[in-house]
């Protein structure tokens, strides 16, 4: 279901933190959102945040390095608890800052308020 309740609030999050809006990415996490962040690569390192000032912080440090606007959905599935998001977005990773391709999917778990409770992020960095 590509218009579910997880879905909607997953992709207004995701809005939000592409274009910098952290008032907007506070206000739809839980108090106690777990997130963890994932990757292969080399040079990355895993993360597990809890709690919203411990998921704000890295968030948006990595957040302010994405071009706003360059976001592109690629699925979206989910239902009233839970969605499944694939995206690209342009962030300044490559040598010197410049702009490179990430790809990302995060699974997500609503809690009872719509709030996000749960948060997988997996990623990759496509070309430098």
């Amino acid at each position: 279901m590509q218009n579910s309740p997880a879905v909607t609030v997953a992709l207004a999050h995701i809005d939000a933190w592409s274009h910098h809006d952290w008032e907007r990415t506070r206000e739809l996490l839980a108090p106690d959102v777990h997130a963890t962040v994932t990757t292969t690569q080399p040079n990355f390192r895993d993360a597990d945040l809890k709690g919203i000032d411990n998921y704000m912080d890295p968030k948006t440090r990595a957040a302010r390095l994405i071009e706003p606007g360059s976001v592109h959905v690629l699925s979206a599935i989910g239902d009233e608890r839970s969605a499944l998001i694939t995206c690209t977005f342009k962030i300044g990773l490559g040598p010197g800052g410049t702009m490179v391709t990430m790809a990302r999917s995060c699974l997500y778990l609503m809690d009872e308020n719509e709030k996000i409770k749960e948060e997988r992020d997996a990623f990759f960095v496509l070309s430098k």
